[in-house]
């Protein structure tokens, strides 16, 4: 089709049993939150070492790296081969959304720092907030409050951001929990596309096995009490920075 929009998500987890069952797997998860009827949509699972062809690189419109159990920090040879490709992309311009573990990469990409979360990890929904320069850094930003409810689940953050980079917003556990550069890198330490059932089965994987102990996922339960995360903003964020959609 002439003139289709066409994006590719890199994939850097397995999918789950329960998303597989219920979704079809992470693909389609995003999806329902990125993608617009008429558009082409690849998946590129780069953790079993699935990669586009460089040739084929610039026939996408957008990118969007997913978040991942593995450090954005180690070298393991799927995340070195990661990070040379989004090296690519760079010079080439093309817009990247970076969600959690990709938020990570690209901070480490361009020269940042990455490593275990200062004030330890973290599960359920939490409040980010903008920072009072993030309206002058992209127009995606138009229309959207100053504060989000979003889910989080990870144990590495941020920690020294690249020169080119700026923050976006923040919160009162983690310095950075979004930041972009130039106008085609938006990274999001958390994850729009989790939603209540997403969260509360990673919570009960991740207690039975071993990972947390009980009160920390009661707690992390309790976040979502009565509230949830603002997806419908996210959406709009998201589809405004990689599609621009304003």
């Amino acid at each position: 089709m002439v003139g289709q929009k066409r994006y590719a998500l890199f994939l850097a987890t397995q999918d789950s049993e329960f998303v597989k069952s219920t979704y079809g797997g992470y693909f389609n998860v995003f999806k329902s939150l990125l993608a617009d009827e008429g558009e082409h949509w690849d998946a590129f699972r780069v953790i079993a070492g699935e990669f586009p062809d460089d040739k084929d690189l610039d026939s996408y419109d957008g990118f969007v790296i997913s978040g991942s159990s593995q450090d954005a920090f180690a070298d393991d040879d799927w995340i070195l081969r990661l990070c040379s490709l989004v090296g690519k992309l760079d010079q080439m311009k093309k817009k990247i959304l970076g969600i959690c573990f990709g938020h990570q990469i690209i901070c480490r990409v361009k020269g940042g720092k990455v490593g275990r979360a200062r004030n330890g990890p973290v599960l359920g929904l939490g409040r980010i907030t903008l920072v009072d320069e993030a309206a002058k850094i992209g127009e995606y930003l138009d229309g959207i409050p100053t504060s989000l409810n979003i889910i989080k689940c990870h144990q590495d953050e941020v920690l020294e951001l690249p020169e080119s980079a700026k923050v976006i917003a923040s919160s009162d556990k983690y310095d950075v929990e979004m930041f972009s550069i130039g106008d085609h890198f938006f990274c999001i330490q958390g994850h729009p596309e989790y939603n209540r059932e997403i969260l509360f089965e990673i919570i009960d994987r991740v207690l039975g096995l071993g990972y947390i102990k009980q009160e920390f996922a009661d707690a992390a339960k309790a976040t979502m009490e009565g509230t949830g995360p603002d997806r419908k903003l996210w959406e709009k964020l998201c589809k405004t920075f990689l599609k621009g959609q304003l």
